[in-house]
């Protein structure tokens, strides 16, 4: 009888299932009658068993989220450990340098003046990769001036209007930037290429750009001053080195426009109408200088 009954216990599943399956199509109002019912019966035993696995999920996450934080506590012990070294370093140094300096008798840079403006937008004019400023009616802000945020250099303002300016980004492809590389103290220069990272250029033969190296500007020319932040040099694919800048071009919010008063290179039309302004009318009838040497003119009669 057992072994007959486990023989038949399939084929009376099969005969069941087509049968509900038959059921449901037959009656659809009955089959979902029936789902509803089963629903109803369970929910209560759902929502019985819902608040402990919940209990249990947390607990498990708590338990992950402590592990989690003892490893975080464990990193964060380490860095601290690390930056207390190059703390007790930079006090070394630090007290080193003020030492040198009393010893030298070294002359201090003046403190410079700045203004803060909001940037307004960062498209439109002639150049790609610049931003608008927004300032007020009564600004000290001239063209030349060096924009920098919190981290590092950002350009030069270019267009100066009544209540806005214009900055030249260190990316765009007018942009020329002297700089130094930190490490060998070797001359170059940073050249905007409209993407996210300049290139460097005329670096002197043997000292090439090392990778990871620190560059800064150069006082080169007088347009920019000495050891502002500019960015670090990476090679791409192409074994170019290019600088990933230290500002956060892509997110610009607020700059600070700084006045180191630098002129910089001049244009020749520049300095002829400075000279012309200066020597008034007379510098135009000024009478030309002759072709001819005294010892080649002729003599008088």
């Amino acid at each position: 009888m057992r072994q007959a009954l486990s023989k038949l216990t399939l084929p009376v599943l099969i005969v069941l299932a087509f049968a509900v399956m038959l059921l449901s199509r037959a009656d659809a109002v009955l089959a979902e009658r029936s789902r509803m019912g089963v629903s109803d019966l369970l929910a209560p035993l759902y929502g019985a068993i819902a608040g402990p696995v919940e209990r249990v999920r947390s607990t498990f996450d708590d338990l992950r989220g402590l592990f989690a934080l003892l490893s975080e506590n464990a990193r964060l012990r380490e860095e601290n450990r690390r930056l207390h070294k190059w703390r007790d370093l930079a006090l070394a140094l630090s007290a080193e340098n003020a030492t040198l300096r009393d010893n030298l008798h070294w002359i201090p840079d003046p403190t410079v003046s700045f203004v803060t403006a909001r940037v307004a937008s960062d498209v439109g004019g002639v150049y790609a990769r610049s931003v608008l400023l927004s300032i007020g009616p009564h600004h000290a802000v001239e063209r030349g001036q060096i924009a920098l945020d919190d981290a590092g250099l950002v350009g030069r303002v270019t267009e100066v209007g009544a209540r806005s300016a214009r900055v030249l980004l260190i990316t765009d492809m007018n942009s020329r930037i002297p700089v130094t590389l930190e490490r060998s103290r070797a001359r170059a220069i940073l050249v905007g290429t409209n993407g996210p990272l300049p290139h460097l250029e005329y670096w002197p033969e043997g000292t090439p750009p090392v990778d990871g190296e620190r560059v800064v500007t150069s006082a080169e020319a007088n347009v920019f001053p000495a050891n502002l932040p500019v960015g670090t040099v990476h090679y791409n694919a192409n074994r170019v080195p290019e600088v990933v800048p230290a500002a956060r071009l892509d997110r610009l919010e607020v700059v600070r426009l700084f006045d180191y008063g630098l002129h910089g290179v001049q244009a020749p039309e520049v300095v002829a109408r400075a000279a012309g302004r200066g020597s008034g009318p007379r510098a135009e009838s000024a009478p030309l200088p002759e072709a001819a040497p005294p010892a080649a003119r002729e003599p008088r009669r």
